[in-house]
Order: structure tokens, then sequence, then C-alpha cells
């Protein structure tokens, strides 16, 4: 079995990348610009600061498929992300998180369920999937469990320790 760490993947600046890249744990959320719940961004860049000495490394991951909610190229998505919420952390290319064209990073994600046991498509932007060192999904978070909210912080704390 392919670890979900070793799938290929691009920067929004085009270069070939994975979350091999990453030691530690990774928390990879779809993300979008014209979101109700955009500025989760901010509790993104938050736990990626506090937590990127411990080495969890936070990964954005542009989607449109939301009713048109991530319009913008690369370069707008970049902009928008470090002038409105200050994002240091990781974005990858815009891809499908869901459908006939989703990207085999969430071909693999989405077979992860949530605490409710639930499988399958992302719901909506913001969806969180945390992946320990190794790169297995310890914890599934739908759209709108705050970045901060105490579940997120405790599974990352269990991933840390």
């Amino acid at each position: 079995m392919t670890s979900i760490k070793s799938i290929p993947l691009t920067t929004l600046q085009g270069s070939d990348t994975s979350l091999a890249e990453f030691d530690g744990p990774v928390l990879v959320v779809n993300v979008a610009s014209k979101c109700g719940l955009t500025p989760q961004y901010t509790g993104l860049e938050k736990i990626a600061e506090d937590y990127r000495d411990r080495g969890l490394t936070v990964v954005g991951v542009p989607c449109n498929q939301f009713m048109g909610q991530e319009p913008g190229t690369a370069e707008e998505i970049e902009t928008f992300c470090s002038t409105t919420y200050g994002v240091t952390f990781p974005l990858l290319e815009k891809v499908d998180v869901n459908g006939d064209n989703r990207h085999p990073l969430y071909a693999e994600l989405t077979q992860a369920s949530d605490d409710s046991g639930e499988a399958g498509d992302v719901q909506w932007n913001f969806e969180k999937f945390l992946l320990d060192a190794d790169g297995t999904v310890v914890k599934r978070f739908r759209p709108r469990t705050e970045p901060d909210a105490p579940e997120v912080i405790e599974a990352i704390e269990s991933v840390l320790s």
C-alpha cells in the first residue's frame, strides 16, 4: 500500500512536492477564499505557528468545487492568503476533492471516517484531515469544526506526543 505521504503533489507555485517533505504530522485542509468559513484561515495559521516547532505542518489545498468559492489563479490565491490572513503554511495547487477528477490525495483521505463513522466525499470547504508522521489519517474533522476547537487541539497533541 502506498503511503499518503508519497502521493505526488504540486505546490501553488507549480513545484513538485509530496507530504513526505514534512517529517511530522500534517493537517490537510481544503481551502477557499470566498467562503463563509474562510475566516478559519486565522485559526489554521495560529495552529501552524503554535505547532511548527513541534513538527506539525498545516497544508492548504485550494478547491473550487463548492459554489465556485475559490475562483482565483494561483497568484491571486497566494496574495489573498498572505495579505488577508498572513498565511505562512504551504498551499498546494487548486484541485478537485470530490468527483471523477478527485485528486489521488483526496481519493485516499476520503476513505477515512469522521467521528460519526461517515467516510466519503468532502462536505464543503475547510474539511480537515489530521495525519500522523507516518501518513495515517488519525482524525477527520468536518468543515464547521473550527481549527482551534478542543477536539482538534487534543488530536494534534496526541500525534505530537
